[in-house]
């Protein structure tokens, strides 16, 4: 800025004029951040490390700021394909490139005693000029990722080394080693202290410190420090590393503290009999849900376990005396038959007060009584009228399978009213035959029975006849053979996927089914089903018949929708004529 020519009284410019605009150059530069030390000469080095050229103008050219298309890669050790490189990102920057000139001119030689200590009296001009912007910019943010050097000896290094050259002959000549098990091998590293060095891999003296021998140092050092070492062998298990070790790739606060609600305990062991201190937390969560027990467990349980006992006073002891009674009406319940005999209130504590049901009955966590709460000491495998409550269920694939989030459960006005106790005896029927089917009113559309909880005509023929019964239990089947069981489910799935369709299914069509030989009739099972396996939707479809029936599905209703529209349309014209 320069000073106008009329001053004030003061002697300062009244005005100023603005600086002179100057255009920038057309030139674009980009800029790569190295995150290393660059001597001058060993740029060629350090592009090479980017993947050379090719790469870095492949990077640049991308579209800065999507990360998986401007990713670049740093090799520290670009030959060596065991390394894991350091990812970079291109980003968008809007930075000047200047050119800095220095110009050095003599003074004269009575200044060069006047300088202060005698200095040589150098006097230099700065100049900058911008040259050109920089568009992009190449930034390494991230950590390095965990490294590990195989043997690079070892028969795969090659093969890998030779897969990275395509070099043919050497794949073609590969045989897999003899397995001399052989996972101990002497060490090839210079050890003091237990710090190993790799003597291939070059490190600075000053970042090395004293503890470390250097691959210059005396043989007679190296041996000592081999003597005093603790362990003079390494591992040979020919692991090779992974293509990543952590995804963990920007730093983060660890936060580390004491858990609070730890306690210094004293513990006496019971064969040394000595006295140590552990720490024991006050507040560990305790499991709170009823004795559960696999099929093929040889004994069920006779009783509630300890965490239930000890939590006994929590619990409502009318409404465990109530389920108790309930138990001994019925044996074995599904959660959703149990709950229907409870008031929408009494529902609610059990929801609430977790003990309530562990203190009444036990679970089986497989086979035919899956999820169903039994009353303590009875065993169904032992029982053959216990048939009639296995339970029976089947998916329905059109029904979408959503978890419903808290805030919406509590908005719903049903929901509300139930829970609060307000129910009308109209919906209060509905709630309490929920568990039932008749085969002529739909309550849900999943379906999850016990079959004696089914009270449609034909079924319950087909459920109560003692014709074709086993002698002993099966996993899978129960007491029914699986060609019973099997045309069960077959006049329960048809008859439960009418009333979704909006239609009743008539005794006569599951007959034709029948007779026609059912097509998802299975064989009997060669092996025993795996504790604790997911065997609740015995009797599903197969994932490929799912998903053409979900396919099927939305085709009609594709269809049915264009059937609507041309309807509507063809109506608007009759109108309008």
């Amino acid at each position: 800025m320069t000073d106008s020519p009329e001053a004030g009284p003061s002697g300062t410019s009244s005005a100023a004029s603005a600086a002179p605009q100057c255009p920038l150059p057309k030139s674009n530069f980009y800029s790569v951040e190295y995150p290393g030390y660059v001597s001058p000469g060993s740029e060629p080095s350090a592009i090479h490390n980017l993947g050379g050229n090719a790469a870095l103008e492949t990077a640049f050219r991308r579209p800065a700021g999507r990360r998986a298309a401007s990713i670049l890669e740093l090799r520290l050790r670009p030959d060596n394909p065991f390394a894991h490189p350091i990812p970079g990102e291109i980003v968008s920057t809007s930075n000047l490139v200047l050119k800095v000139v220095k110009r050095r001119r003599k003074a004269a030689p009575m200044d060069v005693d006047s300088t202060p200590g005698g200095a040589s009296g150098i006097v230099g001009d700065y100049t900058a000029e911008v040259v050109g912007i920089t568009p992009k910019t190449a930034r390494f943010r991230n950590m390095a990722d965990y490294q590990f050097q195989p043997d690079m000896e070892d028969p795969m290094a090659k093969l890998r080394l030779a897969m990275d050259k395509m070099d043919v002959d050497a794949i073609r000549a590969f045989r897999m080693p003899e397995e001399k098990e052989d996972y101990i091998v002497p060490s090839n590293y210079s050890r003091i202290s237990g710090d190993a060095v790799d003597k291939s891999v070059p490190i600075d003296p000053q970042l090395a410190g004293p503890s470390i021998v250097s691959a210059s140092s005396s043989t007679e050092a190296a041996s000592e420090a081999s003597t005093s070492s603790t362990s003079a062998t390494r591992s040979n298990l020919r692991l090779f590393p992974p293509p990543i070790f952590s995804r963990q790739g920007l730093p983060q606060n660890y936060y580390f503290k004491a858990n609070p609600a730890s306690v210094k305990t004293s513990v006496v062991d019971e064969v040394t009999g000595e006295e140590r201190t552990r720490l024991v937390n006050r507040q560990r969560w305790k499991g709170y849900g009823p004795s559960t027990i696999a099929y093929s467990d040889p004994n069920v349980p006779q009783g509630p376990h300890a965490i239930a006992l000890e939590n006994k006073a929590r619990a409502n002891e009318a409404l465990v005396e109530k389920m108790k009674k309930l138990l001994e009406e019925r044996p074995i319940w599904t959660r959703a038959a149990l709950y229907n005999q409870l008031t929408p209130a009494e529902v609610k504590e059990v929801h609430n007060s977790k003990p309530i049901v562990p203190l009444a009955g036990y679970v089986f966590q497989d086979g035919p009584w899956r999820d169903t709460i039994v009353r303590f000491g009875y065993d169904p495998r032992k029982q053959p009228s216990s048939r009639i409550y296995q339970r029976v269920y089947f998916r329905n694939a059109n029904h979408p399978m959503e978890r419903i989030s808290v805030n919406a459960r509590r908005q719903e006005p049903r929901a509300s009213v139930m829970f609060n106790g307000n129910l009308d005896s109209a919906s209060d029927t509905d709630r309490r035959r929920s568990h039932i089917f008749d085969g002529k009113t739909l309550t849900k559309e999943t379906a999850a029975f016990q079959l004696c909880d089914i009270v449609d005509p034909m079924l319950r023929e087909m459920i109560e006849s003692e014709e074709d019964l086993r002698e002993e239990c099966d996993e899978r089947d129960g007491w029914y053979s699986t060609m019973t069981l099997e045309r069960i489910k077959i006049v329960l799935r048809h008859k439960f996927f009418a009333l979704l369709d909006g239609h009743i299914a008539t005794d006569e069509e599951c007959e034709a089914l029948l007779d026609a030989g059912p097509p998802t009739m299975r064989r009997a099972r060669s092996q025993r089903l795996k504790p604790g396996k997911h065997n609740m939707a015995k009797g599903a479809m197969r994932p490929e018949d799912a998903a053409a029936a979900r396919l099927q599905a939305q085709l009609e209703r594709n269809a049915k929708s264009l059937r609507e529209s041309r309807l509507a349309a063809g109506r608007g014209e009759h109108d309008a004529a």
